[in-house]
C-alpha cells in the first residue's frame, strides 16, 4: 500500500536496448507515459526476452527517477504469463490488464485518480475519455498508432541499412493522415471563427491570442504549450489552434458571427488542420507516437536520408517538443530530441505520388447500397444446395436450480429488469449446459467479451475444478463482475482487460455471449489457434464487415457462391429479428442468421472441427437465438 493506495505491478518486456531507446518500443512508450505523467504508483519490472540478455546494459534509457527491477517470464504471475506485455496485475494476481493501450490508460486514470490535481495528464484521454479505448482489431486508427507504427520502427531499426531504402508504409499513412481534416466536438463553431479570421484577414491577432491562450488556458480546455514571450511568432498551425481554443472561452453574451458567417454552408467552411496526431489537442495517441518517430527520425538523420516526403510529421514532431512536461519527461528518459527545419507542404496530388501504402493498412471506404431484400441472395444459395440447417438441441430442458444458487451468480444482481433477468438465465442454461458436457477437471474455459461475467461467474461457480479467464475490454464491466466474484469467494477465476489478441494462454472451452459482429469470428479464430472447444452465440450480424484479420464470406463453399456484397446482405437481414417485426420479417431473419452462421460452422470444419449450428431453448430467451458449438476432431 502507498499512502493507502493498492500497490500495483507494472511488467514490461525487454529485448535489448540501442542508445536512448529500450527495446520492444511498447516499454519505451511505457515509461515515458510514467515520466510524463510523473507517476509512481506502480511497481515496474522488467522481463528479459531470454535467459541471456544482459540486464546490466539496462539503464542510460532508464528513467532517471524511477526503480525499475528485473524478474524472468517464469517468476510472473500465472495470469501474466497468459498475457502480452506491457500488463499491470492488482496484487491478489487476479485481475491484469494487458496490452499497450489498456495499460496506459489506466496509468492515466490512476494517475488522476490518486492526484485530482493532474487535470492535464486525464486529458490525454481526449473529449468523452475515448482515446485508443476501440480495439485494435476493429479500429484502424487504434491499430496504427498501438501495432503497425511500432512494429514497422522496430523492424527498420533492427534491418540491415541497405535493406531500409524506403520509408515503412505505416510511417507513410500517419503522414497521410495528419494532412487530412480534422473532426473535432463543436468544429462547425471553430470552422465559422477560422472563417471569420480568413475574411477579416488578421494576421496580427494569433500571436497574441496564442500568448494569452498560454496563460490564461485551464488544463480542461486544451492543452497548454510552452510558447516563449519574445517569440513574435509561432507555427501557424498552433496560432490558428490556440485562437480556436480562445473561442470557446467567448461568454454567451458575446455578439454573434456575422451574418455572412453564419450563413455559409457547412461544406463551404474552411477545414481545420492538425495540430496534434488526433486534431487540436495533445492526447495520449501523441505519446504513444512520439517514442517511435523519435527513434525512426533519428534512424533517418543518422543514414542521412531525407525528409522531404514527411513534412507534416516533421512539423508534428517539433510541436510536440513544445508541449508542457515532454521536454522534462524526454530529459528523464535520456531522450536527446532532434531539430528540423519547417518543411514545404505538398499538394494532394503530389503527396499521392509519394504514397504507396498497401492495401492492408487501407480503411474500407466502399459505400455499398444494399437495395431490395435479401431473397434473390438465399435463392441463389439455394439453388447451389446451401440452406440453413439447425442441429437439434442435445439437452433443451437442461436447466440451473436459480432459486438454490448464491444471489451474486444470478443475473439479476446486475441491476436488470426481472423480464430480462429471466431471459438471461435462459441463455445461460444453454451456455453452461454446453461447457459442462465438454469439460472436464482441470479445464481451463475462457468467457471472451465477458462484459458483466454472466457468463464466467456462473461457471465459476459450478465448475469449481476448473479454472475460469474473463476476458473483457471494458473496464467497468469487468470491475462490476470482479467484485460480485469477490462476494462469493470465488478462487478458480481470473479477470483479464485486453483485446482478444493479448491473450496468449491455452485454454481448452471458449465460450462467448452474444459477441458483436466480428467478435464471434475472432473468438472462433482464438479457438481453433489453440485447439479448444467453443461455444458461442453470435450478436450485431449487422456490424459484419471485412476487417484486416477477416475477409467475407469466410467458407470456400460460400465465397465460390457470394459476393461481399451479397453476403453483407444477408448480415443485414440477419440482424432483423426483433419480437416487434412482423412473423414473416422475423422467420427470414432467422433464416438469414442461419446461413451466416452456417458460414461460420464450415470454415471451422475446415480447419478440422465438427460444428453444430442450433437454436437456444426456449427460442424466446434471445432474438439472437443460435448457439454455434464446435469441438476439435
Amino acid at each position: 500500500m502507498k499512502g493507502g493506495v493498492t500497490e500495483e505491478h507494472l511488467y514490461l518486456a525487454y529485448s535489448h536496448q540501442f542508445e536512448d531507446c529500450i527495446f520492444p518500443l511498447h516499454t519505451s512508450i511505457s515509461l515515458f507515459l510514467l515520466s510524463y505523467c510523473d507517476c509512481k504508483l506502480f511497481k515496474v519490472f522488467l522481463v528479459p526476452a531470454s535467459d541471456s540478455t544482459d540486464d546490466q546494459l539496462f539503464g542510460k534509457a532508464q528513467p532517471d527517477d524511477l526503480e525499475v527491477h528485473f524478474i524472468s517470464r517464469c517468476q510472473l504471475p500465472l495470469v501474466v504469463q497468459s498475457c502480452c506485455l506491457p500488463a499491470i496485475v492488482e496484487e491478489n494476481g487476479k485481475f491484469c490488464r494487458a496490452g499497450l493501450s489498456v495499460v496506459l490508460r489506466h496509468i492515466i486514470q490512476k494517475t488522476y485518480e490518486v492526484d485530482p490535481s493532474k487535470k492535464l495528464v486525464l486529458e490525454l484521454l481526449g473529449f468523452k475519455k475515448t482515446c485508443l479505448k476501440a480495439c485494435a482489431e476493429v479500429s484502424q486508427w487504434t491499430r496504427l498508432c498501438e501495432i503497425s507504427i511500432p512494429q514497422a520502427v522496430e523492424s527498420l531499426l533492427n534491418a540491415s541499412p541497405d535493406q531500409c531504402q524506403a520509408i515503412p508504409p505505416e510511417v507513410l499513412l500517419l503522414e497521410k493522415k495528419l494532412g487530412e481534416p480534422v473532426r473535432v466536438h463543436n468544429d462547425d463553431k471553430i470552422r465559422r471563427q477560422k472563417l471569420q479570421q480568413q475574411k477579416a484577414g488578421d494576421k496580427t491577432a494569433a500571436p497574441a491570442l496564442a500568448k494569452r491562450a498560454t496563460k490564461n488556458l485551464s488544463p480542461e480546455e486544451g492543452t497548454i504549450v510552452e510558447i516563449k514571450d519574445q517569440e513574435e511568432s509561432a507555427s501557424l498551425e498552433l496560432k490558428v489552434a490556440f485562437s480556436k481554443l480562445v473561442v470557446q472561452e467567448i461568454p454567451a453574451t458575446t455578439n454573434r458571427e456575422p451574418s455572412h458567417i453564419r450563413k455559409t454552408k457547412t461544406s463551404d467552411l474552411p477545414p481545420l488542420e492538425h495540430v496534434f496526431a488526433e486534431g487540436l489537442y495533445f492526447t495520449l495517441a501523441d505519446v504513444v507516437l512520439l517514442p517511435c518517430i523519435h527513434q525512426f527520425l533519428v534512424f533517418i538523420k543518422k543514414h542521412n536520408k531525407k525528409l522531404l516526403d514527411l513534412p507534416l510529421i516533421s512539423s508534428w514532431y517539433n510541436r510536440v517538443q513544445e508541449v508542457l512536461g515532454v521536454k522534462s519527461a524526454a530529459a528523464k528518459c535520456n531522450m536527446l530530441f532532434l531539430q528540423f527545419p519547417d518543411l514545404p507542404s505538398f499538394p494532394d496530388e503530389q503527396l499521392r505520388d509519394f504514397y504507396t501504402i498497401p492495401d492492408d493498412l487501407e480503411e474500407e471506404h466502399e459505400d455499398y447500397q444494399f437495395i431490395g431484400g435479401p431473397r434473390p441472395t438465399m435463392t441463389k444459395l439455394m439453388e447451389s444446395g446451401i440452406e440453413a440447417k439447425f442441429s437439434p438441441h442435445p439437452c433443451p430442458r437442461w436447466t440451473l436450480d436459480w432459486n438454490s444458487l448464491p444471489a451474486a451468480v444470478s443475473p439479476g444482481e446486475g441491476k436488470m429488469s426481472s423480464d430480462r433477468a429471466l431471459r438471461k438465465q435462459q441463455q445461460l442454461n444453454n451456455l453452461v449446459s454446453m461447457v459442462t458436457k465438454l469439460s472436464k477437471p482441470g479445464d481451463v474455459v475462457v468467457d471472451f467479451c465477458s462484459g458483466g461475467g454472466h457468463v464466467g461467474i456462473v461457471l465459476a461457480h459450478m465448475l469449481p475444478s476448473c479454472q475460469v479467464v474473463l476476458i473483457e475490454n471494458k473496464e467497468l464491466s469487468l470491475v462490476r463482475a470482479k467484485d460480485r466474484s469477490d462476494e462469493l469467494g470465488l478462487q478458480n477465476i481470473w479477470f483479464v482487460q485486453a483485446n482478444l489478441d493479448y491473450f496468449k494462454g491455452t485454454f481448452n472451452i471458449g465460450v462467448a455471449l452474444h459477441a458483436c459482429g466480428v467478435a464471434t469470428d475472432m473468438v472462433i479464430e482464438h479457438c481453433i489457434k489453440a485447439h479448444a472447444a467453443f461455444v458461442i452465440c453470435p450478436c450485431c450480424y449487422g456490424f459484419i464487415q471485412n476487417t484486416v484479420k477477416f475477409t467475407f464470406p469466410r467458407s470456400h463453399r460460400f465465397k465460390e457462391v457470394l459476393s461481399y456484397k451479397e453476403h453483407m446482405i444477408l448480415c443485414r437481414f440477419a440482424d432483423q429479428t426483433a419480437v416487434q417485426l412482423p412473423p414473416e420479417r422475423r422467420l427470414i431473419g432467422k433464416h438469414c442468421m442461419g446461413l451466416v452462421d452456417l458460414d461460420r460452422a464450415w470454415a471451422a470444419e475446415g480447419c478440422n472441427y465438427s460444428v453444430q449450428v442450433m437454436s437456444m431453448e426456449p427460442e424466446s430467451c434471445s432474438p439472437k437465438n443460435n448457439m454455434v458449438v464446435g469441438v476439435p476432431i
